[in-house]
């Protein structure tokens, strides 16, 4: 073969082998992309705009924790159809709540060396009004119906319920004169009747009644309260043991809560009950497994909470009134809210 062949087959090699490097390439690279779909998988997810002004019909506003470029994401669906596409808004929230307007916005801020913590207050289009750092791992958030007043739990030291090792500190916020309450273990406590002073007290899970008022859970002396609190007053009055994250239904009447049964495994102990706040009387709630969340009301009749999913956790609805079964209403969401 001449020199001048020699040089062509020799093009025509390094050319074949390069287009077949290069369509190896592609080929992995849309396989990756292949698994990458099938590990995101679940809702199908679109950017656009998230409000909490009321209108447009009853939407839910959650956390979205399905994988992909979308995941913390507030995500809003309408209440009747919450397998719809999720309209996502690009604000990342570890936990999350809404009412009138206002929405307060528990976030992770990641640094160099370690991640920080802040409550953002938000207005009806997600805007940013002021923020607040926070001292320990986000755990609980809720407004007032008004809107004016927003509450916060964190975890300053562990980081379950379940035990009896871990620190929280709640605040409230008043987004009207910025007044911030930032530690509800200052308020002086009725316990039975009596002033009561020890230095074990533990305050989350506040729930508003009104703009001055709300319901919280307690914990001394190894046992738990549901408390009512007076936030002009500065006071937590102890009404009933063995409360905890209450959550008021829409018409006041009555509260959500999850209870610690004896005879659970000390990892899993609560379940789901409803106390009616004229009668005190209790209803335990369908749901059988340990609901480590504070319920939200859909409207006066359901409930939904959280259980751990597949991506971290998935929304679930039962029946108030002690009837009816559990449904799993979302994958791979948290902290919802209801905006009518």
């Amino acid at each position: 073969m001449k020199r001048g062949g020699r040089i062509a087959v020799l093009l025509a090699a390094v050319l074949l082998l390069g287009g077949v490097s290069a369509g190896a390439v592609l080929h992995a690279a849309d396989r990756a992309g292949q698994r990458e779909q099938v590990q995101a998988g679940g809702p199908s997810v679109a950017p656009g705009t998230v409000t909490l002004a009321p209108g447009d019909g009853p939407r839910m506003v959650f956390r979205s924790m399905a994988w992909g470029p979308h995941r913390d994401e507030l995500a809003s669906v309408p209440a009747a159809q919450p397998d719809a596409t999720r309209t996502v808004a690009g604000v990342r929230c570890l936990r999350f709540y809404a009412a009138a307007g206002t929405g307060i916005c528990l976030q992770a801020v990641h640094g160099t060396l370690d991640d920080s913590y802040r409550a953002v207050v938000l207005d009806a289009q997600l805007h940013e009004r002021r923020h607040f750092p926070l001292g320990g791992i986000p755990t609980r958030s809720r407004v007032s119906p008004s809107g004016r007043m927003v509450a916060w739990t964190v975890f300053v030291s562990g980081d379950s319920y379940a035990g009896t090792d871990f620190s929280t500190r709640t605040s409230i916020l008043d987004t009207r004169t910025w007044t911030l309450q930032d530690n509800l273990e200052r308020y002086s406590v009725v316990k039975d009747g009596h002033p009561y002073h020890a230095s074990d007290t533990n305050v989350w899970g506040v729930t508003f009644a009104d703009d001055g008022h709300f319901w919280a859970t307690l914990a001394t002396g190894g046992k738990t309260y549901l408390v009512h609190g007076d936030v002009a007053a500065r006071t937590l009055t102890t009404v009933r043991q063995n409360v905890e994250c209450p959550s008021l239904s829409p018409d006041g009447t009555r509260l959500a809560f999850k209870k610690r049964v004896p005879g659970l495994p000390a990892d899993a102990p609560w379940r789901l009950y409803v106390l009616d706040l004229r009668t005190m009387r209790e209803t335990p709630l369908a749901e059988q497994r340990s609901v480590d969340d504070q319920a939200v009301w859909s409207d006066d009749s359901t409930l939904v909470y959280a259980l751990p999913g597949d991506y971290g956790a998935d929304l679930w609805t039962v029946p108030a009134n002690g009837g009816g079964t559990p449904e799993k209403l979302l994958g791979g969401a948290l902290a919802p809210a209801y905006i009518s």
